[in-house]
């Protein structure tokens, strides 16, 4: 009888993945806490919560529970023209602890629909403000926010979204305001407020992920906001990695002096159980939608929009990440993160570690600049593997995102694994140097 990873590989077409390359997937068939388990025994810790998706840990009993009641009493309805309990409750609950001025929530499908209802909600606002030319958006450098077109077009110019380059639409990208860089971007993005056409400014709050869980701070953040809204255009923040105690607070927006105008989540949003897209904004967008006129309302959707059973399970994961034990539980990770950055941090072969929060990032220095697809990071991902960890390598930035009931034994086996690759890094060789090596 063939395997599970046989059968997939007859049938499926995975993710970022060169499938004439690629080895068998992994086959899991059931999850438990940080632990996700393989059809041949084999357990692994996940230390990336599944793509940055789950919070409190496998097949949790009290989530299960309530998606299950759901599934008894309604499993979907249409979202236009209907609604339902499970809704209503959620997005009631989630604009009490979202910023103040937050006060309308968009139901989608996953994080990259909840970018691409924002981004047409700012292009329909100004069409409705009678400003069709204000189409302009303002984005960082390294960004990304979704594989969908739009999402695309606001996202880094890259590998990834090369062969459609010419499909997107045109956008101004500014350098992240790390530490030291403030005042140099600032003045970028004074620059481009002067264009009129702009008409919003999309970012990832405090933390960009895929450009390696790069950090910058929420004063400059809050200022570069100010500056947005003094020149009338709207600021996105995508909390689709950010959102739900990843940053520490409930939400990286929560630090800020100065709030975006929408905000968008997924992953963490039904506590990595089930797809679902949110997109909420503040008053003045959602008024500028009301009219006599038809034509002036918001013309999109998704046959899944605001699914019950979604729902059900977003509010058991909400009413988990609000309790004084899970706020505990990120602490713990947190502190346990800033002991193990003291420790390594300045040691040969590596360049630097970021923390925050429950969020912690090893750059690696193997004398040589590096990518996704660099050696390096195959060696990282197999390494982990060996040691049964998952992980998923950005370049030479090995990260950790695990869930909230991650252990401190648990954590010690991951910091364990970043110290071994460090020892891989100190072995490692240069391509440069070897010129007579071939490589993947």
């Amino acid at each position: 009888m063939p395997t599970l990873s046989e059968r997939d590989a007859a049938v499926l077409w995975h993710p970022y993945t060169q499938m004439q390359t690629a080895p068998l997937p992994i086959a899991i068939t059931r999850g438990e806490g940080s632990w996700l388990m393989a059809e041949d025994g084999t357990r692994y810790l996940d230390a990336i919560s599944s793509w940055w998706v789950n919070l409190h840990g496998h097949a949790h009993p009290h989530i299960a529970a309530r998606v299950s009641e759901q599934l008894r009493t309604l499993e979907h309805v249409l979202f236009a023209g209907f609604t339902h309990p499970a809704a209503v409750e959620l997005a009631e609950q989630l604009l009490q602890i979202l910023p103040q001025n937050q006060a309308r929530a968009f139901y989608s499908d996953n994080g990259s629909t909840a970018v691409e209802v924002a981004l047409k909600m700012v292009l329909q606002y100004f069409h409705n403000q009678g400003q069709p030319a204000r189409r302009t958006f303002i984005c960082f450098q390294n960004s990304y926010h979704g594989d969908t077109f739009g999402a695309m077009a606001v996202s880094a110019r890259g590998a990834f979204t090369e062969p459609f380059w010419p499909l997107l639409f045109d956008v101004e990208f500014i350098d992240v305001p790390v530490p030291g860089r403030e005042t140099e971007v600032l003045s970028q993005l004074d620059r481009l407020l002067q264009n009129p056409n702009v008409a919003g400014f999309i970012f990832e709050p405090l933390v960009l992920g895929t450009a390696g869980m790069v950090l910058y701070e929420p004063e400059v953040l809050s200022e570069m906001l100010r500056r947005c809204h003094a020149a009338g255009v709207l600021a996105i923040a995508d909390e689709v990695m950010t959102g739900f105690g990843r940053t520490g607070p409930l939400f990286a927006s929560s630090l800020l002096t100065e709030q975006p105008d929408l905000m968008c989540f997924s992953k963490g949003l039904t506590g990595g159980t089930l797809a679902m897209g949110l997109t909420t904004c503040a008053a003045p967008i959602y008024n500028a939608f009301l009219s006599d006129d038809k034509m002036r309302a918001l013309f999109h959707g998704h046959s899944y929009t605001a699914n019950p059973v979604a729902c059900a399970a977003a509010l058991a994961s909400l009413e988990l990440t609000r309790t004084d034990e899970c706020t505990h539980q990120r602490q713990r990770i947190g502190a346990a993160h800033a002991a193990f950055k003291i420790e390594v941090e300045g040691q040969p072969g590596i360049r630097a570690v970021r923390h925050r929060g429950t969020i912690l990032a090893v750059e690696y220095d193997p004398g040589e600049g590096t990518s996704y697809f660099s050696r390096l990071r195959d060696a990282f991902y197999q390494l982990a593997l060996d040691q049964r960890v998952v992980l998923r390598p950005l370049g030479n930035v090995v990260y950790l995102l695990p869930p909230y009931c991650t252990t401190d034994a648990e954590l010690e086996l991951l910091y364990a694994v970043l110290r071994q690759m460090r020892e891989l890094v100190l072995d490692f060789v240069p391509a440069d140097n070897l010129p007579h090596i071939l490589h993947d």
